[in-house]
């Protein structure tokens, strides 16, 4: 009978092989942190107010802030009150990125948040809830003496959030408001050298429109893209780890179809996993250097989400496969209480994804956030979903007890066998524990790893050598689980060893009862592992 190569395999090559992985894993995170530069780069950029007199504004021109035609200026507010300059016909412009330097498609993707530096004054105090209205506009250009062309044009709603730390008195007046940063544009692709924001801040005292939000002195935004550098180590390791898990993939489904037997459905788990490990895998960001390609940020939302899921749903299923209990399963119907809750949460997040970076495709300036509707809508999805994911993880705490509690009280048939099946078997089930083991080490050092990348400055520096931890971070989890699920379609397929009945009776030293008393060559429980069959056993009986 021919079980799985992580039964059939002995310690020392088994040790081997973990140790070949743990290599590839040390060195995924070194890339990381060597090699690669940090993940983002922040880009701070201050407005410069440019004065427009011209009727439907952005439909005629493009102010630009500095170079071959840069805009009438304006220091402050106060010389435009001086020159009665309206506050319609004020522009703050922001050009993209600052002077002497080029936008490259390796940054793959712009993200800018907003801070308004806003001035006490007792005659135009910030009101309660205020809203800023924003008449934005973005354009292009891949020559400095190109017309600019406009990418996007969008009238947006933001809500203010500031304090004040001192009391509103007249010697206040000129200090500045504490505000909460407003999140401000994202787009998915830096397919052009040259960007141009332009932002107007209309004013409507009929309609209520930008009035009682204080004194606004300027408006500063930080853009943040990716590094270069690191996009292109990303790449390389997407290129590399691609064939890697394709071949093993394809290795473990054909040892499976050669078997007489049907596959059974840990085994068809598994080929899936390896199926969306290939899928987020798949280099497709490559083409993204030579297009416009703005969905790909929301693309790769979609395959993440697609392979967590399927990760998630191994693990149930695998637990579920192993409990010997009473309750005949091999079908996915039979985890429809367990798989529930990942559809459910994984649906809710994909339509938060959909409202927010979907919606983003046609204009970079909405935000889900920015409304009262949408951030309940958003939190309701997040909420769902967190409840999916807490009963998830019930569920699979409960699994993985009674999976331990049962095989640890099949422990006590072995003492009645003969020494070598007893080893046998021991062998099995320590193996079996310790990939328990190993997933939840997966699993705590993505946690781990996450928290610390959070808390710390990005980067440690031992004497002359500096690791980026953020790098590390992405770099390292990402060749894990490249590497779990390797390991577990090479460990998972069937193995060319036997150990039937001439093995069995002769090396083994079994005898008749020891067969029946826990057996694993019945011909109508088949399966991946003899653990595995054992369990299956165990539901028949």
């Amino acid at each position: 009978m021919a079980g799985a190569i992580i039964e059939n395999m002995s310690t020392k090559k088994l040790c081997i092989v973990g140790g070949i992985l743990l290599v590839f894993q040390v060195i995924a995170f070194l890339v990381g942190g060597l090699i690669a530069p940090s993940p983002t780069t922040a880009v701070p950029y201050t407005s410069v107010k440019c004065i427009d007199v011209r009727k439907n504004h952005h439909k005629t021109k493009w102010l630009m802030p500095w170079g071959p035609n840069p805009c009438e200026k304006l220091k402050d507010f106060d010389e435009a009150v001086s020159r009665q300059i309206e506050a319609n016909d004020i522009v703050f412009a922001v050009h993209i990125p600052l002077p002497k330097k080029e936008m490259s498609p390796w940054f793959q993707f712009m993200l800018f948040i907003m801070q308004l530096d806003i001035a006490f004054k007792m005659d135009n105090d910030l009101k309660e809830n205020a809203e800023i209205t924003l008449d934005v506009s973005l354009a292009y250009r891949d020559d400095a003496f190109d017309d600019w062309e406009e990418i996007a044009h969008a009238i947006e709603i933001r809500k203010l959030k500031c304090t004040f730390g001192s009391p509103k008195t007249l010697e206040s007046e000129g200090r500045h408001y504490d505000c909460d940063f407003l999140p401000f544009m994202e787009i998915g692709s830096v397919a052009h050298k040259y960007y141009l924001i332009n932002i107007r801040l209309p004013v409507n005292e009929r309609k209520g429109i930008n009035v009682g939000i204080g004194e606004i002195k300027d408006i500063r935004l930080v853009g943040i893209h990716q590094n270069g550098g690191f996009t292109k180590v990303w790449f390389a390791m997407k290129t590399f780890l691609t064939p890697s898990i394709l071949i093993i993939m394809v290795w473990y489904w054909r040892r499976i179809t050669l078997m007489t037997r049907a596959p059974v459905l840990l085994e068809k788990v598994i080929f899936a996993l390896g199926i969306s490990m290939t899928f987020i895998n798949i280099p497709v960001e490559w083409f993204s250097i030579g297009f416009d390609w703005t969905w790909m940020l929301l693309f790769g939302d979609i395959r993440q989400g697609i392979f967590y899921a399927m990760l998630l749903s191994f693990w149930i299923i695998f637990c579920g496969e192993h409990m010997m209990d009473q309750n005949e399963r091999n079908r996915l119907s039979g985890y429809w209480k367990q798989v529930g809750p990942i559809a459910v949460g994984s649906f809710c997040l994909f339509i938060f994804d959909m409202c927010e970076r979907g919606v983003q495709l046609k204009n970079p300036f909405y935000s889900i956030w920015t409304t009262e509707v949408g951030t309940e809508l958003a939190m309701a999805f997040i909420i769902v979903a967190g409840i999916c994911l807490c009963l998830y993880f019930l569920f699979l705490c409960f699994m993985v007890f009674q999976v331990f509690r049962n095989i640890s009280g099949k422990q006590s048939s072995l003492p009645a066998m003969s020494k070598a099946r007893r080893l046998h078997y021991e062998g099995l089930i320590f193996r079996f524990k310790f990939l328990m083991l190993i997933t939840l080490a997966c699993a705590a050092m993505t946690v781990i790893f996450f928290i610390v990348s959070q808390v710390t400055e990005g980067h440690w520096k031992w004497g002359d050598i500096t690791i980026q931890v953020n790098s590390a971070f992405f770099t390292g989890i990402y060749g894990m689980w490249n590497l779990y699920v390797f390991a577990l379609m090479f460990l998972y397929a069937p193995s060319h060893k036997n150990y039937g009945e001439d093995q069995s009776n002769g090396d083994l030293g079994v005898n008749s009862g020891e067969e029946l008393q826990l057996t694993t060559t019945i011909t109508h429980v088949d399966g991946p592992t003899e653990v595995y069959k054992l369990a299956r056993k165990e539901a028949q009986e």
